[in-house]
């Protein structure tokens, strides 16, 4: 079987299923990949039907990552009025981007999944947002236990919460350290500053004194292969 017919099987299966189950979806196909959307609501019953089912049978989670769409479709990039030239051009870094509406912030966080059928030899990729000011979701853990150290890298990178998770506790970042630095809003060189003290004796930690900038490469290129590979889908 074709991966064209293993998609359109799997298209007409989510939209039967899903229907049949009451849970509220959106679909979309493009260069040979599915992305689903539920509802955060939905998002732990979603997962035990793309596991349990035959015609689904996700048995497996690949990978499990959050997103901040803050400054999405943002010029943070455009140095056109940089001060400097060459390779250390600087901008400022958008913090607080103008005209982000309100009803964005409800998606601003996004929790995405990539899931793998070894029975149907087929991915998906499962995506569903959380609202700003809550950020809870069940946790997936109970659907593939491999969601683990997942969802405590999402809570720790973003400050996700994951409801029903075992352990949620931070994962890379240091003990005590306050903040999620992969949200779009938290300053690239950080809150603080650490530095050891001869007359202390001991590491302490201060006010960060760098001025937050972006650095950019002086030229910015297309990638062609991406053109390449989408031509190709249109033609098959």
């Amino acid at each position: 079987m074709s991966m064209q017919d293993r998609l359109d099987d799997l298209v007409e299966a989510i939209e039967e299923q899903f229907e049949e189950a009451e849970i509220e979806f959106s679909l979309e196909r493009g260069l040979g990949e599915v992305n689903l959307e539920v509802d955060k609501a939905d998002w732990s019953k979603a997962a035990l039907l793309l596991r349990n089912h035959a015609d689904l049978a996700f048995e497996q989670l690949i990978d499990l990552c959050a997103v901040d769409y803050l400054t999405y479709g943002q010029g943070e990039w455009n140095t056109a009025d940089a001060p400097n030239t060459g390779f250390g051009r600087g901008v400022n870094a958008i913090v607080t981007p103008p005209g982000v509406a309100e009803a964005d912030q409800e998606r601003r966080f996004a929790v995405v999944c990539h899931l793998l059928s070894l029975k149907h030899n087929i991915r998906l990729r499962l995506k569903t947002f959380c609202a700003g000011d809550t950020l809870i979701i069940d946790s997936l853990t109970p659907v593939w236990n491999c969601a683990d150290w997942f969802e405590r890298e999402a809570f720790d990178l973003f400050g996700i919460l994951f409801d029903g998770h075992p352990d949620l506790r931070r994962i890379l970042t240091d003990y005590g350290f306050v903040g999620h630095p992969l949200r779009k809003d938290f300053p690239l060189s950080g809150h603080v500053e650490m530095r050891y003290d001869a007359d202390k004796g001991r590491v302490i930690y201060e006010p960060v004194r760098i001025e937050p900038r972006t650095l950019v490469p002086r030229t910015l290129r297309s990638d062609s292969r991406y053109a390449q590979r989408s031509q190709e889908h249109e033609d098959a």
